[in-house]
C-alpha cells in the first residue's frame, strides 16, 4: 500500500493533489497543512502543523520513522508580499514586492516558509522516503526562482516584462532550488524534483493574477509526470509540462 505525504493540503495545489491522490483508494495519505483539513476519508491522516516549526516537524517524522513515504509532495508556501502594502493595492501583486517597498521582516518570514522549512521538512522525513522502494520528493517551486530568466530581455530579445521585484519571493525560490539541488547530491536513493506548477489560483495572493490558471489543471498536469519522473530526472527543474526551466 503506497504512502504520501502532503503539505498544503488544505487548500490550493495541495488540495488538488490530495484529491487526486484520494481516487487510489489503496493510498495511504499523511495531509500536512497549518490549518485544519476537514476529512472523512479512512484513508487521509491529517496533521495541523506549522512547518516554520521545527520540533512539531520532527515529532511527526519520529512518529512515522517505521513508515515507508513513497511519495512527498511539498506544495506549502507563501508569496512574500509587505502586509501593508498587500492591504493597499489588493489587486496589484507587483505594488507589494517593490524595491521601494520590500522589508526586512517580510524577507525573513518568506525565507522561514519557502526555504527553511523546506529544508526541515526534507531532512526530517528522509528516514521514511529512504525505507520506499523507490522514493520521490517533488518540490513546487517557481520559475520566478530562475536566475537567469530574471533579465531585463527574454532570449529572443524582446522586453520581459516579468523581470525584476518579487525580491522575498525570488530570493526564497532561488534558495529553495539550491537547497532541494544539494538533497539530490546528497542523497541519491531518493528522488528530489523541482516543480514549477505556473501562476496558479492558491491563495497566495488576494487578488486573482492576469493568467492564472485553476489549481486542478496545474495538478492535472503534474501527477502525470511524476509518474514517469525518476533518478535520470533528480535534481532537475521542470515546468508543469515536463520543459527543463534553467537556473
Amino acid at each position: 500500500m503506497p504512502t504520501i505525504l502532503i503539505t498544503g493540503a488544505a487548500s490550493g495545489l495541495g488540495a488538488a493533489f490530495l484529491e487526486a491522490y484520494l481516487t487510489h483508494p489503496e493510498t495511504t495519505i499523511h495531509a500536512l497543512d497549518r490549518h485544519p483539513i476537514p476529512t472523512t476519508h479512512a484513508n487521509i491522516h491529517p496533521h495541523t502543523l506549522d512547518l516554520t516549526h521545527e520540533p512539531s516537524v520532527n515529532a511527526l517524522s519520529t512518529s512515522l520513522s517505521t513508515t515507508p513515504i513513497d511519495l512527498l509532495i511539498h506544495s506549502a508556501g507563501i508569496r512574500g508580499l509587505v502586509p501593508a502594502l498587500e492591504s493597499a493595492h489588493p489587486d496589484s501583486v507587483a505594488a507589494a514586492e517593490t524595491l521601494a517597498g520590500m522589508d526586512a521582516a517580510t524577507l525573513a518570514r518568506t525565507f522561514e516558509i519557502n526555504t527553511i522549512a523546506t529544508f526541515t521538512l526534507l531532512r526530517a522525513f528522509l528516514p521514511s522516503l529512504l525505507l520506499a522502494r523507490d522514493p520521490k520528493a517533488i518540490v513546487m517551486s517557481s520559475r520566478m526562482g530562475s536566475v537567469s530568466l530574471n533579465a531585463p530581455l527574454r532570449p529572443d530579445g524582446t522586453p520581459n516584462p516579468a523581470a525584476g521585484g518579487a525580491y522575498a519571493y525570488r530570493a526564497s525560490k532561488a534558495a529553495l532550488n539550491a537547497i532541494v539541488r544539494s538533497f539530490a547530491v546528497d542523497v541519491p536513493g531518493v528522488t528530489f524534483v523541482l516543480c514549477h506548477p505556473g501562476r496558479v489560483e492558491t491563495g497566495l495572493v488576494r487578488g486573482r493574477e492576469e493568467g492564472a490558471i485553476e489549481a486542478g489543471e496545474s495538478m492535472r498536469g503534474i501527477v502525470r509526470l511524476i509518474g514517469g519522473w525518476g533518478k535520470g530526472e533528480s535534481g532537475g527543474f521542470f515546468d508543469r509540462f515536463g520543459e527543463r526551466i534553467e537556473w
